[in-house]
């Protein structure tokens, strides 16, 4: 889900370059004015990729009841991480802290847990926060935060605990997957057809400081699939990325049509001028069908630090139709790379094929390209839930090199791996690799660090 903010610093000659290059995807398209938003881009070029040795102390998620918690989305604005999900406990340093969805910490060891705790009573998907960090915008399924009314989205001071701010409204009939805040502009996707009196159904622009539709988003969103067998997949908006210079968003979903033009799984906006639009990016790939339980199968997608490559993870089994044969052909639980600024019917430059395990999460440093959900194995097109030629065991995280080869260490074992307890999203910043997922089966472990302290939350750090 989904489906990360930092700030983001570039030199002026390089900022120069690439904003002519990126500028040519759409002509007439500027760029966004620099906000801290959900962005699926990485930070400045590192002397990559992380280390495989998860970094101690991070907070982690506490079991409760019978059922499992996550960590959705992680942010970073300043020095202080933002962290939401589902869940109602978190252990840092030998301290468990009552925290219902929605907690930050610091974002350096030792990872100090804040005092801030907005309470909210229902799960939250999404989190963008304002350029000096001081205030945030939230998105899920919660009807309350701290007492106070809000239906699925609301705004919130981030120096208080009374921080819900009243006089913006705070009103969504349907779920918020996601929140990218580019500019003055919060995009918000999800389930919902109406957002604080606006009518715009799953995707909407609102003006971050009235909360009102700015119509800066003046399109329609339509359609699902409709195949044999395929389970129930309601028009929505799932999840999105800024690129590096903010002047394009990825967004993916269940639909077939964006501003009358046939798209599927995933499109990409142009930002500036009066309005945003549809770019002629796109792939013929993603209409093809996965298997009957996934429908909407692309999940996640994120940009190259330079903005030139568009890297996408998914899930789906395997075709639709599947016979058994292989290779695997298709993007159904894969792992791809498209080049991000050509237009018309693309094709990947790469697959990287799990043998039917899903991806949920990719980011990308420059260095690699990082994947995670719950596969056994990477290099995978010659077997399902087995490993097939030329399959390579690799748990939970892989590391692929930007040419989608699996990194490998000198005895041929895969660098990266963690528990396979799918993980939601990933965040790559000056120090590192974040990764979000759950504590599914009980997991606790996250790179070559086995047992104890990363539940929902690992930080592999540059070395």
């Amino acid at each position: 889900m989904r489906k990360l903010a930092r700030c983001l610093t570039w030199s002026g000659a390089g900022v120069a370059a690439l904003a002519v290059t990126v500028a040519g995807l759409a002509p007439g398209a500027a760029a966004a004015p620099a906000a801290v938003t959900r962005a699926g881009a990485a930070s400045a070029a590192q002397s990559g990729p992380v280390s495989p040795n998860a970094a101690s102390g991070t907070p982690a998620l506490v079991q409760t009841g019978s059922g499992y918690q996550v960590i959705r989305q992680l942010v970073q604005c300043g020095g202080t991480m933002y962290a939401v999900g589902a869940f109602a406990e978190i252990k840092w340093n030998g301290t468990t802290y009552k925290r219902n969805n929605i907690f930050s910490f610091n974002a350096s060891y030792p990872y100090t847990v804040t005092s801030w705790n907005p309470d909210v009573n229902g799960r939250v998907n999404s989190i963008a926060l304002n350029s000096s960090c001081s205030h945030a915008y939230i998105g899920g399924r919660f009807t309350k935060v701290g007492g106070s009314t809000a239906d699925r989205i609301a705004y919130l001071r981030t120096y208080s605990n009374n921080s819900i701010v009243n006089d913006w409204p705070h009103s969504a009939n349907g779920e918020v997957n996601t929140l990218l805040l580019t500019g003055t502009h919060l995009l918000a996707g999800g389930f919902f057809k109406s957002v604080n009196g606006s009518k715009r159904a799953y995707y909407v622009s609102l003006n971050s400081s009235t909360g009102k539709d700015d119509s800066y988003i003046a399109f329609n969103i339509s359609g699902h699939y409709s195949y044999t067998g395929a389970a129930p997949n309601p028009t929505m908006v799932y999840n999105q990325q800024l690129s590096p210079l903010g002047g394009h968003v990825l967004v993916e979903g269940t639909f077939t049509t964006v501003e009358s033009n046939p798209r599927q799984q995933i499109f990409m906006l142009n930002l500036g001028g009066s309005h945003a639009n549809v770019s002629d990016w796109y792939s013929t790939a993603f209409n093809q069908h996965c298997a009957d339980p996934h429908p909407f199968y692309v999940q996640a997608a994120a940009w190259s630090p330079d903005a030139m490559t568009v890297y996408v993870a998914d899930t789906g089994f395997a075709p639709f139709g599947w016979k058994g044969t292989f290779p695997l052909t298709g993007l159904c639980d894969a792992a791809a790379a498209f080049p991000a600024t050509r237009t018309g019917g693309l094709s990947p430059e790469w697959a990287n094929y799990t043998g039917c395990d899903s991806l949920y999460s990719v980011a990308s440093d420059g260095s690699a390209v990082y994947v995670a959900g719950h596969p056994r194995w990477s290099h995978n097109a010659y077997g399902c839930n087995g490993a097939g030629q030329g399959a390579i065991a690799d748990r939970g995280l892989q590391g692929l090199t930007l040419g989608g080869t699996t990194m490998v260490n000198p005895d041929g074992s895969s660098t990266y791996t963690m528990a396979r307890n799918n993980a939601d999203d990933m965040l790559v910043t000056d120090a590192g690799l974040w990764i979000a997922s759950s504590n599914r089966y009980g997991e606790v472990t996250c790179g070559r660090v086995s047992g104890g302290g990363h539940a929902g939350i690992c930080f592999l750090p540059y070395s």
